[in-house]
């Protein structure tokens, strides 16, 4: 086990990530101080939106949530995270969202990586544009119905991001509180 007093040494120095070696342990850091964000968008009928694009290091499309940087661009260093999610639902998917709500922090493989990336529940969504992602992106949005979603994503023959199991269960709970919170007001 790494001291995680012994300072970091740095190996290799990228764009956007660095490689970096504390001890005996290597791993990846992202160059930005701010955590990534993924968004859990969950259309008025109850279908929760995924996207699908090619990633290169699987030489594969993958499902995943939408998603991206915060505090990656020059100048917005200090974005907040939900605008940068408010942005990233609107350039991958074409939604807009009405309500909020962050969920959870979390890491995206704590023994590989320090990113960590905080999801969002995005609600009363409207399409205010195409989607489909920047000029660096060919996305493809699928809207899949809540309760059917873990049976499609894991049903497929296309690699999975496992965020979306965690946004689908988040959303699954969130949906299954407000249905018993309702039933239980007089």
């Amino acid at each position: 086990m790494s001291d995680p007093n012994e300072p970091k040494r740095t190996l290799y120095a990228g764009k956007f990530i660095s490689l970096v070696a504390r001890g005996r342990w290597e791993y990846a850091t992202r160059d930005s101080a701010q955590p990534a964000v993924a968004i859990v968008a969950v259309t008025d009928d109850d279908r929760i939106v995924l996207v699908e694009q090619h990633r290169t290091p699987l030489g594969a499309n993958t499902l995943e949530l939408p998603a991206g940087l915060s505090g990656d661009a020059p100048g917005a260093e200090d974005e907040p995270l939900v605008t940068a999610a408010r942005r990233e639902l609107l350039e991958e998917t074409g939604y807009v969202a009405q309500r909020w709500r962050e969920l959870v922090l979390g890491y995206s493989s704590p023994g590989l990586t320090d990113e960590s990336i905080v999801l969002f529940l995005a609600e009363g969504l409207s399409k205010a544009a195409p989607g489909g992602g920047d000029e660096s992106e060919a996305l493809t949005v699928h809207e899949i119905r809540l309760d059917d979603a873990i049976e499609w994503v894991t049903g497929r023959n296309t690699p999975l991001d496992f965020k979306v199991l965690a946004g689908i269960a988040l959303a699954q709970r969130e949906r299954s509180r407000r249905r018993t919170s309702a039933s239980d007001e007089i």
